[in-house]
């Protein structure tokens, strides 16, 4: 006998689907949003729709936004000589937090990853070269997360870049290794920012 009704199972279902959501907090979730109001669940879902109709990928930097160029590609305040490469959105996120990096950015939506059929191609590499190419691009900040598909990313770009004459650096040691970007507090952001060395 079934003792969860059909909507509550799909909901559970599909919460479970979310990263590092496991059954029990899906279904923890899921009895959340039951207990809450329809006004609250109606929020939800639109904002999880907004998402899927509003945002698109920057032309320039490939980060995620709602205008085409994003906000940091069309200000005029950025410095449009230092670029730098980041696997996620999420990596800008948390870089911008520092209030330590006033360039402009190119997001890979990933990492080098062949063991999980992820390569070169897949991500927006090709995209950064021609940046840099076409540009007045005088350095490229690699900030990739410190594992090791993450370095061997950085190893790959760096020497797509380097006869291109710009300047390549990655960030300072003092991010963990193994670690994301996205977890890494503002203070070891901003050290690793300023600690930056060529490559």
């Amino acid at each position: 006998m079934k003792v969860t009704a059909e909507p509550v199972s799909r909901l559970i279902d599909e919460l479970n689907k979310l990263p590092t959501i496991g059954p029990k907090t899906a279904s923890r979730l899921a009895f959340y949003i039951l207990r809450g109001s329809k006004d609250d669940a109606e929020a939800l879902a639109q904002a999880i729709i907004d998402v899927k109709e509003k945002i698109v990928y920057c032309s320039e930097c490939f980060n995620l936004t709602e205008q085409d160029p994003c906000p940091v590609c069309s200000s005029k305040d950025r410095d449009r000589q230092v670029l730098c490469v980041v696997e996620e959105p999420l990596d800008v996120v948390a870089l911008e937090k520092t209030h330590e990096y006033n360039g402009l950015y190119h997001v890979l939506h990933g990492h080098i990853d062949p063991i999980n059929g992820i390569m070169a191609d897949d991500l927006r590499i090709r995209e950064l070269v021609n940046r840099v190419k076409l540009g007045d691009v005088n350095e490229v900040i690699l900030a990739m997360n410190p594992n090791v598909e993450g370095r061997a990313t950085a190893n790959y770009i760096n020497r797509l870049l380097v006869p291109l004459g710009a300047t390549i650096s990655t960030l300072a040691t003092g991010l963990p290794v193994g670690g994301d970007l996205e977890y890494a507090d503002e203070i070891t952001l901003s050290n690793a920012l300023k600690g930056r060395r060529l490559i």
